[in-house]
């Protein structure tokens, strides 16, 4: 019963295309850029190929765990 000894499973294939749309979709929700969101969403309604939105998901999620940035308030510089 050693540490190693588990059999890894293999991780399942990816579609770096959805999951790099569902980061771009992420992206454009933070900055409230409706324009690029509905584009988005009209190229995943249009595409034939999309059975399963998991790794568009996962690539919004990839992008949401990163938290944002917090503003600067009356800060001046000299």
């Amino acid at each position: 019963m050693g540490l190693f000894s588990r059999k890894s499973q293999p991780e399942p294939a990816r579609d770096e295309r959805m999951s790099e749309l569902g980061r771009d979709y992420a992206i454009a929700r933070r900055h409230n850029d409706r324009k690029a969101m509905n584009r988005i969403m009209r190229e995943i309604g249009t595409d034939k190929d999309v059975t399963d939105l998991s790794d568009f998901r996962a690539g919004q999620e990839s992008y949401d765990s990163i938290p944002p940035v917090p503003r600067r308030r009356n800060t001046r510089r000299k």
